[in-house]
């Protein structure tokens, strides 16, 4: 990360690194906070529930990250575990959160996923679609979002998608960007990331 950031003229400081924790156990987290770690990823709520809650009992200094979809009956559970959600992507989401975040008093980080690569069966909202969303996030649900996500094809040269997010991001008025995994992240950085979502290359192959 720090060379990625230097070749950028970048500051890793200005980075934040989200170890991702899916399907690892509590131990692997422990060992991750002894080595220093303290921001942490799930992608499922259910499982994040039965690991972090006692860990974040026992560490309080963690912080939690939603990286996977996000169901809109879920956000309760979401907005009173996590401390940042990556995958707001639709109307009703955005409604769902605001109401959960004002019942609870609650200010957590939003990011709006962006399909970069329109794909289907990917979540996120469309590039050409972006800026509107993050505007009625804004004027009609009342939410503060702070940056934007994506996910590139697997099949495709990431950087293209990591620069198409920058430039989306420059346009909405945010300065938070999550994007590059285990794979891609260096690009990621040299391209403008704030968070990297790394998973293998810390706790090796998912069980």
């Amino acid at each position: 990360m720090a060379k990625a950031a230097a070749v950028a003229s970048r500051k890793v400081e200005d980075v934040t690194l989200i170890a991702v924790t899916k399907t690892h156990d509590a131990a692997a987290v422990e060992a991750a906070i002894a080595a220093g770690q303290t921001v942490f990823g799930e992608n499922r709520v259910q499982e994040a529930k039965g690991k972090y809650e006692s860990l974040k009992a026992v560490h309080p200094e963690i912080r939690l990250h939603l990286i996977g979809p996000l169901q809109s009956n879920k956000a309760r559970d979401a907005v009173a575990l996590f401390d940042a959600i990556h995958t707001l992507d639709r109307e009703s989401l955005a409604e769902a959160l605001s109401a959960e975040l004002k019942r609870l008093g609650r200010a957590i980080k939003l990011f709006v996923q962006v399909n970069t690569g329109e794909e289907p069966q990917k979540s996120g909202i469309a590039p050409r679609e972006t800026l509107a969303f993050v505007e009625r996030c804004r004027t009609v649900h009342g939410l503060t979002v702070s940056g934007l996500m994506c996910i590139p094809p697997v099949d495709e040269e990431p950087a293209p998608h990591f620069a198409l997010l920058l430039n989306l991001a420059r346009d909405a008025g945010l300065s938070e960007l999550s994007m590059g995994m285990s794979g891609d992240y260096e690009a990621a950085i040299r391209l403008g990331a704030t968070h990297v979502r790394v998973g293998s290359a810390i706790f090796g192959s998912r069980a």
